[in-house]
């Protein structure tokens, strides 16, 4: 008598449920200003100049925002750092060593790392006649590859808190500002930032033509009334 192997039967395919893809909560901002304007370079100011201002200021602001949730962000609750679409990050410390950790653990990697970096006069110079080094460019692309994970995993992970506390416009209109402010000086691969493209297509961060048009004439309307 001869046995059939019965074929295993496929486990269904459940759809991650993107919170943050939600019709209430992703239109959410705390500025109607055109975003695309505040990153371009300003005339006179060095690039270097403005990469490092920016920097600083993403900085500062993307480690307020998960402040703001970190008590949420344990080992038991974010065992992995991860993102949307199933995303693990893994850490790389300075000698190129791979740790596997908890995203409150990668999330303090990412801190400290770029504390230690930006109060370095070495590397982000503040006196007068001091330059920025070699490499100043790559540097500041690898800061924001790793802030870009950070928010990915925010969104992913924590968007119900930022809800529940009533900050989820703040963290919207900061994502905005940094995937234009990226797009703009070419920072980041865009192979890194598809976990979020969904988010950028729905915030219309890129506006079509048509929206161009349509924001032009409620622009008039407004300096006419």
């Amino acid at each position: 008598m001869v046995l059939k192997a019965s074929k295993k039967e496929k486990k269904p395919v459940i759809e991650e449920k993107k919170e943050y893809l939600d019709q209430q909560y992703v239109q959410a901002a705390i500025t109607d200003q055109d975003l695309r304007i505040i990153v371009r370079l300003p005339e006179g100011i060095d690039q270097d100049e403005w990469l490092a201002t920016n920097t600083i200021s993403f900085f500062h602001n993307i480690n307020l925002l998960y402040s703001t949730i970190s008590e949420y962000c344990t080992s038991s609750t974010c065992p992995n750092m991860s993102g949307p679409g199933n995303t693990q990050y893994t850490w790389y410390d300075e000698k190129g060593k791979k740790t596997k950790c908890s995203a409150a653990q990668y999330v303090d990697y990412v801190m400290s790392f770029m504390d230690k970096h930006i109060t370095d006069e070495s590397v982000f110079p503040t006196k007068f006649g001091h330059t920025f080094p070699n490499g100043f460019e790559a540097t500041v692309k690898k800061f924001f590859r790793l802030l870009l994970h950070v928010i990915a995993h925010i969104y992913h992970a924590h968007y119900r808190e930022l809800v529940h506390l009533d900050v989820h416009a703040h963290m919207n209109s900061a994502f905005a500002h940094f995937i234009l402010f990226t797009h703009q000086f070419r920072l980041i691969d865009p192979k890194e930032t598809v976990v979020l493209d969904d988010l950028v297509e729905a915030m219309h961060i890129f506006p079509s033509e048509k929206d161009d048009v349509q924001d032009s004439e409620k622009q008039d309307a407004k300096e006419s009334s």
